[in-house]
């Protein structure tokens, strides 16, 4: 992994911050020596990003209830440095809406000041870093979508219907989420791929590269790509909303995390060489119940020419609520395990580790539940996610480890 705090020093010296662009207009008044439009405030009115154009977030930027933020397709983003209350991050509040519809052949891209791509570089199809490795981390925060559906939490008191979201400081109330709304509408993401993001706030609380908090059903989100954040790439907090064609890479903590009851369907995705868990599956942490469904994926749990090794293959709470359905684990290393085999609330549905079939037994905590075997083939629909960096950079191919 490559040292990038040069890289955050030099692009934190030169940055200076302006009022946010409303509208694309092309109004240079709003840019920096980089030619990129500073965006520095809320979002409070209809606004559209263009990929004429590179938006770089001087904060944490809200788009909030009752504005859409449209962003075209090939269009980048870049969050400036920032830790704790700084941390740079777009919030789509509850009620706010985010269209990001991106195209395979020009997706949108959320990255850090200090990743030198272009929109030129994106017009021509090349769509990784020209200068960042695909496993440096933490260098600005992430994205939020934040929701009306309904969620599993408590505190004291007992039940509650709204919380704060993790990575957004208590102190500003766009950071609640949750509702009785399962059918809300947060927008639609289409072909987006998040980088280099997961900066902390504070200690063990990071930002993870998509966090859905209390998100609906009537949201869209599609073939999504997480590369190198340093916490988790993927996590749901409750809500309802279906999330298919994803790709997690390198990223620091877990690849997939579920909290508090999310009831959607995660479909066809690959995960490449998390830090820590390939799944981290939690159960419900109040009364309201409801589970989820992960199927249809494969998974390459480290990457051995770049000494990245995860954790165990699947973790779940012994009250969690998940239906797993065909996944393929390969390059799975001695000492991984599925944990919790028994969490009554937990099935397995084909789910392969290719592993030799008499070894099965080392890589389950546990008696090996009738649908876990051994062998088995890659489940992934890979030619949904060739658009994606990792695709382009070959990390998607089993052939290689």
């Amino acid at each position: 992994m490559k040292t990038y705090s040069a890289f955050i020093l030099s692009i934190a010296a030169a940055l200076s911050l302006a009022s946010c662009e409303k509208e694309n207009n092309g109004n240079d008044d709003n840019s920096n020596n980089t030619g990129n439009i500073i965006v520095s405030e809320n979002i409070s009115e209809n606004t559209t990003w263009t990929s004429e154009h590179v938006y770089q977030l001087g904060g944490r930027i809200t788009v909030l209830s009752g504005a859409t933020l449209t962003i075209e397709p090939g269009t980048i983003i870049k969050g400036e440095a920032g830790t704790g209350p700084n941390a740079t991050a777009l919030l789509v509040a509850r009620g706010g809406r985010l269209m990001a519809e991106g195209l395979a052949s020009a997706p949108i891209i959320f990255t850090s000041v200090a990743d030198e791509i272009t929109p030129e570089d994106v017009a021509a199809g090349n769509f990784g870093s020209p200068n960042l490795d695909p496993d440096i981390n933490g260098l600005w925060g992430g994205v939020l979508i934040l929701g009306k559906a309904r969620i599993s939490a408590s505190n004291e008191s007992g039940d509650v219907n709204e919380i704060q979201i993790e990575g957004i400081p208590t102190s500003d109330p766009n950071g609640l989420y949750g509702g009785n709304d399962d059918t809300d509408n947060s927008g639609v993401l289409k072909y987006l791929s998040i980088r280099h993001g997961g900066t902390n706030i504070g200690s063990g609380n990071e930002i993870n590269g998509l966090t859905l908090g209390g998100v609906g059903s009537g949201t869209v989100i599609e073939n999504i790509e997480i590369v190198a954040n340093q916490d988790d790439g993927i996590e749901w907090f409750g809500g309802t909303v279906n999330v298919k064609n994803v790709v997690v890479w390198n990223t620091g903590d877990d690849a997939i995390d579920t909290d508090q009851s999310w009831g959607g369907t995660l479909d066809n995705f690959m995960i490449v060489a998390p830090g820590d868990h390939c799944f981290e599956l939690d159960g419900p942490e109040g009364t309201y119940e409801a589970g989820h469904t992960i199927k249809n994926g494969t998974v390459i749990a480290n990457d051995f020419d770049l000494e990245r090794y995860s954790s165990d293959l699947i973790n779940v709470d012994n009250n969690s609520m998940v239906d797993l359905q065909n996944i393929y684990f390969t390059a799975v290393n001695q000492g991984q395990q599925i944990n919790r085999v028994t969490a009554a609330g937990v099935t397995f549905t084909d789910i392969m580790l290719d592993v030799p079939a008499e070894n099965l037994s080392d890589y389950v905590n546990g008696d090996v539940p009738a649908g876990v075997t051994a062998g088995g083939a890659p489940q992934a629909k890979a030619s949904d996610l060739g658009w994606t960096w990792a695709a382009q950079a070959g990390a998607l191919s089993l052939q290689k480890r």
